[in-house]
């Protein structure tokens, strides 16, 4: 039996710069005009059997605007930042550096007072882990930090690994397999 589980990360609400901790904001006209030009490549997807999205108002305005209709999952929000949430990582860094270098190099830290980065990753895991277990396949529209997160937990990569992975807006990644034992699946180009 073999599970897939292809991850769509949600169209921007900002530029990257203006990204901010815990980002509640709903899709800019720049996210909305790339939903538009990616939809033709993923719009198939919504064939799946489940479909699901974070919570977040932008991964289900691209849920919806592809036409999955999905299913929030409180399981995939993003990691809380705790006292952190609304700001950028600039401004964090401008007011507290070393809870930053702490947060960054110590994956059980959570100096912001929010889920330490492992706990993160391992909700998410459990997410993962907790789908049906028979063949089948399953869309989940979410925020790059989950996606990444899903990431790590699938390859069993060390949690600093999260720091390297690079998850841009209307990206998909596939994760084929069944509870711990997942593998990553890329896809050829579509033209």
């Amino acid at each position: 039996m073999s599970l897939r589980v292809t991850l769509v990360t949600a169209a921007r609400s900002s530029s990257l710069l203006a990204e901010r901790f815990d980002d509640d904001r709903p899709l800019d006209e720049a996210g909305w005009y790339e939903v538009q030009q990616a939809a033709p490549a993923l719009i198939p997807l919504g064939a799946a059997e489940l479909r699901y999205c974070s919570p977040t108002p932008r991964s289900r305005a691209t849920g919806t605007a592809l036409g999955y209709a999905p299913l929030a999952q409180p399981a995939l929000r993003d990691c809380d930042m705790g006292r952190w949430r609304g700001l950028t990582l600039a401004e964090v860094a401008a007011l507290e550096p070393a809870a930053v270098d702490a947060w960054l190099t110590d994956p059980r830290t959570a100096p912001h007072g929010g889920e330490p980065l492992l706990a993160f990753i391992t909700r998410i895991g459990n997410w993962l882990d907790t789908r049906p277990a028979e063949d089948g396949a399953i869309v989940a529209v979410a925020e790059p930090s989950v996606v990444r997160a899903a990431l790590v937990y699938a390859l069993k990569a060390p949690p600093a690994t999260y720091w390297n992975v690079d998850v841009r807006p209307l990206s998909t990644v596939t994760l084929t397999g069944r509870p711990g034992l997942w593998h990553l699946h890329l896809a050829t180009a579509l033209h």
